[in-house]
């Protein structure tokens, strides 16, 4: 996996663009369970303040104050208007933030792993820990969903499917911008997506090509 996106919660889809992280700091700032726990709340309440993130989160509010300023000084999120001190309310800035290990500035390549690897834990562990457990709402029983494939691809048709896979997933985006876009019935759910090259195979299959 070459980059890590998070959807924006907040704010119409003009105001908001892709954040495009390259900067080294910022890729540290982001390095934290509890930054990354309120983007996720953001993602979902599309405004939050400190005194309802330490609510959700079992944190104190100054601790909640002092990584949302934190992520607002790096760009991610924004102060929403209204409100003072733990009461003053933040919102999402991006449509999605996205990551790549690829960079020219070796300190940010070195960055970008150590976050990358650390979001991968992060959203693993959850994925191991929900669909390993038949604890879910009875009617999200048979509705959840997990396979895994095989295909034979070039790299730019790797890049081209995901393109298309984002595509897809952008036809929902107005329902995160917009609650009243929500049907009923409608839930937060995750969706990860991979394309990575089975490198171990990669003989084999050049093997079969020229039997």
């Amino acid at each position: 996996m070459s980059s890590e996106e998070v959807p924006g919660g907040s704010g119409t889809a003009d105001e908001r663009t892709d954040f495009d992280l390259t900067d080294p700091k910022a890729m540290r700032a982001l390095a934290h369970p509890m930054r990354m726990a309120l983007l996720e709340l953001l993602e979902v309440t599309r405004t939050l303040t400190a005194t309802q993130a330490s609510e959700l989160l079992g944190e104190t509010p100054a601790n909640c104050a002092f990584h949302l300023r934190t992520l607002g000084k790096y760009g991610y999120i924004a102060e929403a208007g209204g409100g003072k001190g733990r009461e003053r309310p933040w919102r999402m800035v991006s449509r999605r933030i996205s990551l790549s290990t690829n960079q020219e500035n070796p300190s940010a390549a070195l960055a970008a792993q150590t976050l990358q690897q650390i979001w991968l834990d992060r959203v693993m562990q959850r994925a191991r820990q929900i669909l390993g457990s038949e604890e879910r709402p009875e009617a999200w029983r048979d509705a959840h969903e997990a396979s895994q494939t095989v295909q034979f691809l070039t790299p730019e048709e790797n890049r081209q499917l995901g393109d298309e896979v984002r595509e897809l997933m952008d036809g929902y985006q107005e329902r995160q911008d917009n609650p009243d876009k929500r049907p009923e019935g409608a839930v937060p759910v995750e969706i990860l997506y991979f394309a990575y090259p089975l490198t171990h195979l990669t003989h084999l299959a050049a093997s079969a090509e020229h039997e």
